[in-house]
């Protein structure tokens, strides 16, 4: 008896950092009123000539976050802020061929030594919001899509995998460094009625 509710607390313990690893995350579309104030008041004092404009609010297994999505100039822009409404990054829609190419054979070569196949589905330029910088610089280095060092590209890669297709976010640097990797949830299509 004790044996097996040591061996069952010793399972359960062990098994915690395999859960902290995963970062799952979802994104739904949320009215204006549910936006944080402060991101709100940033998004209409100093971003001007938007078309369709929406609100997401994103949950992971750590934190939550909110996003703006508009178009803006042709390019499809995505700010996030935390919840206190402070913003964190810029991301832009791009397609492989605004990468350079010394950087993307760097991202290629990295995803092809993890993955026999794989497919990318979505790629992002993100702007983080760096210690010390001026909120109104780094609106004006996204808005002119300049590649700058600190540049970093946003990856939904997806994979086979021995359980199915699985999807996963990687993020590398303006040099094609590796930086982070986590598994995404599928889309979200509770909204469907069958």
């Amino acid at each position: 008896m004790k044996y097996s509710l040591f061996l069952m607390v010793l399972s359960l313990l062990w098994s915690f950092p395999v859960w902290a690893q995963a970062k799952y995350e979802r994104e739904f579309r949320i009215k204006q009123a549910d936006f944080p104030q402060k991101a709100l008041t940033l998004i209409k004092d100093e971003i001007q000539g938007v078309k369709r404009l929406r609100f997401y609010k994103e949950i992971d297994s750590t934190t939550i976050s909110f996003e703006a999505k508009f178009k803006k100039d042709r390019l499809l822009y995505s700010i996030e802020f935390n919840t206190e409404g402070e913003l964190q990054d810029i991301e832009i829609l791009i397609q492989e061929s605004d990468i350079p190419n010394d950087v993307l054979e760097a991202i290629t070569a990295h995803l092809k030594q993890t993955y026999s196949n794989f497919k990318i589905r979505k790629i992002q330029q993100q702007y983080p919001l760096r210690k010390g910088e001026q909120l109104r610089g780094l609106l004006k280095e996204a808005f002119q899509n300049l590649l700058l060092p600190y540049v970093n590209y946003e990856l939904i890669i997806s994979c086979k995998a021995v359980s199915g297709r699985r999807e996963f976010e990687y993020l590398f640097n303006a040099e094609g460094n590796f930086l982070s990797k986590r598994e995404s949830l599928p889309a979200n299509y509770d909204h469907i009625l069958y």
